[in-house]
Order: structure tokens, then C-alpha cells, then sequence
């Protein structure tokens, strides 16, 4: 699929093998909307709103990634019914490469979407994700252990490495990863492969996963394009034959056409439950050390989290409790 930021520039990918991002920004965010709503008086999906502070959601997590990898290898994936939002939020160049799915086919969609553009002009390439709606303080901090997670991937592609945040709380909202064995280094400590990882379990499960010392899924991973391609071949066969039939029209004149075929006709799957639940012996995961991480996925977890932090927003004042 051509991205917007390849209309007459080109592709510039760096050298072969480069480190690539993946930037989520195609959910509706249906459960802030109230707040959202509240905040900008419409019905915007919540990357594109400043619930932190000036910035939006999405340009603080791209600011967050250009840390450590550039917008020349940055993509951001999102809804064709988003372009309004996503073009006042870009404005001029320089700018990511941005792909717009015609309708949302859930998260492995645009995951494997993005990771195919990637890997067809970059080979060996390795791909990070990053959602496009968390709190992150520790920036920096938080970035350079995303480089480490990208190392340790060169080193094994074999491998899917998610980030694990300590839990503080029976979370069912939550992926929920149980840590196996070591199976190697980073700088920043152990990596382990995955016993199992539960999505959105019960409130009963979360307590036990909690006891045992289990990790929340932030849904930031590292792995090699072809790595993620083959998970999907595997556990996705579907949505992986739908979107891998694009290759035939890659940059030609019927792409555009090939790509609303596609989703069209395309399943709709989740990625943390048909690939990462279901492949476990694929995974591997890193603990995050202590930084403050979340998930902004509800009105009442910003408000906690915020209150909590001391952070201060104007719109807290006014938000009903």
C-alpha cells in the first residue's frame, strides 16, 4: 500500500535491517468518549485529543518514539474516517508514512498491515509497536529499553518480545503475561519466555495471575517483520491470506482498489487474542523496570492515574467525578 509519505519522495529506510516503528492510531476509543467529549466538545477518537496537556495522545507517543527511531521509519496506522483529524494533527512536513485502512478489521489488521509495507521494502527489517494511547513519565528511560528489546530480537528472530509492566492491581482490562524460564539478556535484565498470557481474564484469574507474579501486557512488542508475518501465517491464516494477496499490487496503479477488496472480505481479529494468546512458544517478555506506565483507556483511569501522579490538567477541575 503507498503511504501518504511516499507520494513523490520515496522511501527512506536506511540501511537493510533497519529498526522500524508501528504507531496504532486507528481505534474509536469508545470508552473516553465522554471525556473526549467532554474535553473538545466532539466525538474525535482519543489519540487525537490533548488529554495530558497541550499535546495529543498521538503526538506525544510520536515524540516518544522519535527518540529513538526516526519519522522516515515510523508508521502510523489508522482509519481512512480518521484523515480530518490525522491531517491537523501532522500539518507540514517532515511526517510519518501514514497508512489508512478503509474500515477497522481489529488490531491485527493494522499490525500486519503496517509490518507487511515494512517488510516488502525492508527485508530484515525489525518492527516495534507502540500504541497510540498511553501515559508514559520516564521517557527516556522507557525508550532506551525499547532499543534494548529491538537488540535482543536481531539477536533471536524467533521471537516476539512484549513489555511487561509490574501489576499494582487485579486488572481485567488487561493482557496478563506469565513469565516462563530465562532465555537470555538485555541490558536491562532478564528476558523470559512465556508460560501463558491471558487477555481481559476474569476478575478471579487476574487476582491469582496477580499472585503470581504475573506482568500486564503494555502491548508494546519487538520482532522481526518476517517473524510477525509468519505468527500471523499461523495463528491468523485468514486475515494473513487477505492482506499477503496486496503484494501483487504494491505501488501500482489498482493498490488502493486491491486494499479496500481486501478489508473488504478480511476477518475481523484481535491480535493479543488469536495471535498472542494462542502462540505462546513464539513469545518472550521483558519486564519494564520501574517506570509509570498506562493504559488511558477509561474516563476513570485517567482521572486515578492523574490525581495520583499530582499531574495537573485544566479539564480535571470541571470533569464530573
Amino acid at each position: 500500500m503507498v503511504s501518504e509519505r511516499e507520494r513523490g519522495e520515496g522511501v527512506e529506510s536506511g540501511e537493510p535491517g533497519s529498526l522500524w516503528a508501528v504507531v496504532l492510531a486507528g481505534g474509536e476509543g469508545t470508552r473516553l468518549r465522554p471525556l473526549v467529549r467532554h474535553l473538545c466538545g466532539d466525538e474525535r477518537p482519543k489519540q487525537f485529543s490533548p488529554l495530558l496537556g497541550a499535546r495529543t495522545l498521538l503526538r506525544q507517543t510520536l515524540d516518544r518514539v522519535g527518540r529513538l527511531i526516526p519519522l522516515e521509519r515510523t508508521v502510523v496506522v489508522t482509519l481512512q474516517a480518521h484523515a480530518r483529524y490525522l491531517e491537523r494533527e501532522l500539518g507540514e512536513q517532515p511526517r510519518p508514512h501514514v497508512l489508512s485502512q478503509p474500515e477497522s478489521r481489529g488490531t491485527a489488521a493494522g499490525i500486519l498491515l503496517a509490518t507487511q509495507w515494512i517488510e516488502t521494502r525492508d527485508a530484515g527489517a525489525t518492527v516495534v509497536c507502540f500504541p497510540s494511547d498511553h501515559l508514559v513519565l520516564e521517557e527516556d528511560a522507557f525508550m532506551e529499553h525499547v532499543g534494548e528489546l529491538a537488540s535482543f530480537v536481531r539477536r533471536e528472530p524467533r521471537r516476539i518480545v512484549l513489555l511487561g509492566a509490574p501489576p499494582n492491581q487485579p486488572e481485567t482490562e488487561y493482557g496478563w503475561i506469565e513469565p516462563g524460564e530465562s532465555i537470555g539478556w538485555t541490558g536491562q535484565g532478564p528476558v523470559h519466555a512465556i508460560r501463558r498470557f491471558r487477555e481481559k481474564p476474569s476478575k478471579e484469574a487476574a487476582e491469582a495471575l496477580l499472585r503470581r507474579g504475573s506482568l500486564w501486557n503494555t502491548f508494546v512488542f519487538a520482532a522481526r517483520a518476517a517473524m510477525l508475518l509468519s505468527a500471523a501465517r499461523e495463528c491468523a491464516p485468514a486475515l494473513y491470506d487477505r492482506l499477503a494477496s496486496l503484494r501483487a499490487f504494491a505501488g501500482g496503479e489498482h493498490e488502493r482498489w486491491a486494499v479496500r477488496q481486501a478489508y473488504a472480505l478480511a476477518p475481523t481479529v484481535d491480535f493479543s487474542r488469536s495471535i498472542l494468546e494462542a502462540c505462546p512458544q513464539m513469545l518472550a517478555v521483558s519486564k519494564l523496570p520501574g517506570l509509570t506506565w498506562c493504559d488511558l483507556g477509561s474516563p476513570e483511569r485517567v482521572v486515578t492515574m492523574l490525581t495520583r501522579l499530582g499531574v495537573s490538567a485544566p479539564w480535571l477541575a470541571t470533569y464530573p467525578a
